[in-house]
């Protein structure tokens, strides 16, 4: 599949788009309805949903959208090589409810299991990440241009480690045992692999099961950014899997570093 920056900058509209109905519930003291899997779901996760689903056929005629809000998202069939879009509409929907502002718009490209394109956006922070694979990974700050971000070398003096707010499990407490003077930063939702991807930190792990919408658009911007997202075996993780479900995964900036040597 040949992609453009063409597709890649209307994706970062359409993630923008549907960042800007998000914000319009922001802050309000809607209804938060708790879903089968004890997650959370408000009316800004709908409205950026049915927004996503409408609009994306319209960029790639025939490549079917998974949502997270879509019926029967984790057991629709997939073909095994054909393209689909990822979407997570509302990622980090806790800290959209708790008015963090660390909360985001997540579109994939997938392909043979592979993510060919990733944006994430953030749009109380007005920042976005973008990425094609081959073609470079970016920032965009509001209006600015993007700008290339790159991961950076690990420098074991002194890593930084970044963990979830509300999901660290025990294996995030033996890696800082095991990388002593590490900077540990919590942060809500797929932000926490764009720090890896922007230089900003060197490692993200995550022992508790996620989604494929929730890793998906972030694992495109990491990977065109120079690094990598596995599972704990050291295998890349990949998309389309029967549940979509994802394990235990490891985000990692330098692809030099041993990293399953902390923690395995």
């Amino acid at each position: 599949m040949e992609l453009t920056l063409s597709l890649l900058t209307q994706c970062e509209d359409l993630a923008r788009a549907a960042g800007g109905l998000i914000l319009s519930f922001y802050q309000q003291r809607g209804e938060v309805i708790l879903k089968a899997d004890a997650s959370p779901l408000t009316a800004a996760d709908t409205a950026s949903h049915e927004f996503l689903t409408a609009r994306l056929p319209a960029l790639l005629p025939g490549v079917p959208v998974v949502s997270e809000e879509s019926a029967g998202a984790a057991d629709s069939a997939l073909p095994d090589d054909a393209p689909f879009w990822l979407v997570d509409p509302l990622d980090g929907t806790k800290e959209f409810v708790k008015g963090t502002n660390e909360f985001t718009v997540n579109i994939a490209l997938v392909c043979a299991g592979r993510v060919e394109l990733g944006v994430v956006y953030a749009p109380a922070l007005g920042l976005g990440y973008s990425a094609l694979r081959g073609g470079g990974a970016f920032r965009r700050q509001g209006d600015e241009p993007r700008t290339p971000i790159h991961t950076r070398a690990m420098n074991l003096a002194r890593p930084a480690v970044v963990a979830s707010r509300d999901h660290a499990g025990p294996l995030v407490a033996t890696l800082l045992a095991r990388l002593p003077g590490a900077e540990l930063a919590s942060m809500g939702s797929s932000l926490k692999f764009c720090l890896v991807a922007e230089g900003r930190a060197d490692l993200y792990l995550r022992d508790l099961p996620t989604m494929e919408w929730d890793t998906a658009a972030a694992q495109g911007v990491v990977e065109a950014a120079g690094g990598g997202l596995f599972d704990l075996s050291g295998a890349t993780l990949r998309y389309g899997k029967p549940g979509r479900r994802n394990g235990s995964i490891m985000t990692v900036g330098d692809l030099s570093f041993p990293w399953r040597n902390y923690v395995n």
